[in-house]
């Protein structure tokens, strides 16, 4: 488990959130993570109260809950210093719960402590746990979620463990979890929940690959790029009964649709806007596909990896050449296209002939290259929680980590906005 760090001087932290999937592989909430802007791959704790209470206070009102998880859960690690610490109650139950480090010792205290913040509603959280007795206490009734290390634990001790929480009423989450080999038997054991690369980088998420509408949403993801008339995009969703479904649903979702009925295709394209529909469209791709709707942990990665490299191309640096050579609606289809790519297999002749992309996009897309590439990687490394790598790659940038945390913050938002 990566931990959280913080330095006691600052306001403001830059933030990893990584998805908590249940065997539908839906998002179900979120793992929080924290870093420092002056250390953001590693802890200086100076004090764990006082540290801990900055973190919060920097969800509250840095980030802010609702824009930061929508209506999910969020979850934190405490250690025992934070859990005992008045400090907790700053965050609000209902969103956020509260992940014991295994190095909490149970102790009368602990238990008490644990019992009343359970009866103020949060949910409490064993992380990287094996059984042992005399956390009995906390398994009946108590915890919520017990978190089991899939890499650590030995396969013959999964079994065991999953064998001795199951009369508890528990919920079993496994962790890290890096390819779908590993999924599948985590959910025929018996685990409900997941977490891990697997469901984290879309280059290990294996989904059919596009077929019959394909070229009808390539051909209207061209049009929308150069401007086309409302009749000539309108003629295009029509061939294409899938692509218009996902358009109603969309428009129905979106939290600037009115509750007007919608009369025509026209009507819906009206209702979204131009503007908007290139956004929309470039994640229709990803909001019906298996069924999973606007859970889609696919959604979920290509709209915030979409609209934080939008927000990072509007900045005005001074120290970087970055604005020259990447606009804000050239990294927003870049972010898109990138796991659109790797899910779907698409290789680089695909995407110029379908798309008629710039050699700058393909080239970023591909292998990283030029100030695109630049931003595509930052993205990624953010995503993957690679945050020491990421450190080094804003100084580069000469970018204030408060202003990345600023284009997290818009980015979540945005993405909650499609729910």
């Amino acid at each position: 488990m990566i931990s959280q760090g913080v330095f006691v001087e600052s306001n403001s932290y830059l933030m990893g959130r990584q998805p908590i999937l249940n065997g539908l592989e839906e998002v179900v909430g979120y793992e929080l993570l924290f870093r420092s802007p002056k250390s953001i791959a590693s802890a200086n704790i100076q004090c764990p109260v006082q540290a801990t209470s900055r973190v919060m206070l920097d969800v509250l009102s840095s980030f802010g809950v609702h824009e930061m998880l929508g209506d999910l859960p969020g979850y934190i690690n405490v250690d025992a210093e934070m859990l005992l610490s008045d400090a907790i109650e700053l965050l609000p139950g209902s969103s956020i719960g509260l992940e014991l480090l295994e190095d909490v010792a149970i102790t009368p205290e602990i238990i008490e402590r644990c019992r009343n913040l359970k009866a103020q509603g949060y949910q409490l959280v064993l992380d990287d746990h094996r059984y042992e007795p005399q956390y009995e206490a906390l398994y009946d009734g108590l915890v919520d979620i017990i978190k089991v290390d899939m890499i650590t634990t030995p396969l013959e001790d999964q079994y065991r463990e999953i064998e001795l929480f199951n009369r508890y009423p528990v919920t079993l989450l496994a962790e890290k979890v890096d390819s779908r080999h590993m999924y599948l038997r985590c959910r025929k054991m018996g685990f409900e929940l997941f977490q891990g690369y697997f469901f984290a980088r879309p280059s290990l998420i294996k989904k059919t690959r596009l077929t019959n509408s394909a070229s009808t949403f390539f051909q209207l993801m061209q049009q929308l790029s150069r401007n086309a008339d409302i009749d000539e995009i309108e003629h295009t969703f029509k061939q294409s009964p899938a692509l218009t479904y996902k358009l109603l649903l969309l428009v129905n979702s979106v939290s600037f649709a009115t509750r007007e009925k919608i009369r025509t295709v026209r009507h819906a394209i009206t209702l979204v806007g131009m503007q908007h529909l290139k956004r929309w469209v470039q994640l229709a791709i990803f909001a019906d596909d298996g069924g999973l709707g606007m859970n889609n942990p696919l959604l979920d990665m290509a709209a915030v990896r979409a609209a934080f490299m939008e927000e990072m191309a509007r900045l005005e640096l001074k120290k970087t050449r970055l604005l020259r050579y990447a606009q804000p609606d050239e990294c927003f289809m870049l972010g898109t296209l990138s796991v659109l790519k790797d899910v779907f297999e698409i290789g680089a002749d695909e995407m110029r002939k379908s798309l008629n992309l710039s050699d700058d996009l393909v080239g970023a897309m591909i292998a990283h290259e030029g100030d695109l590439g630049t931003m595509l990687c930052l993205a990624e490394m953010i995503e993957q929680l690679e945050f020491e790598e990421a450190e080094q790659c804003l100084g580069r940038l000469g970018v204030c980590p408060d202003l990345v945390l600023a284009c997290q913050k818009k980015a979540y938002s945005w993405r909650n906005s499609l729910i």
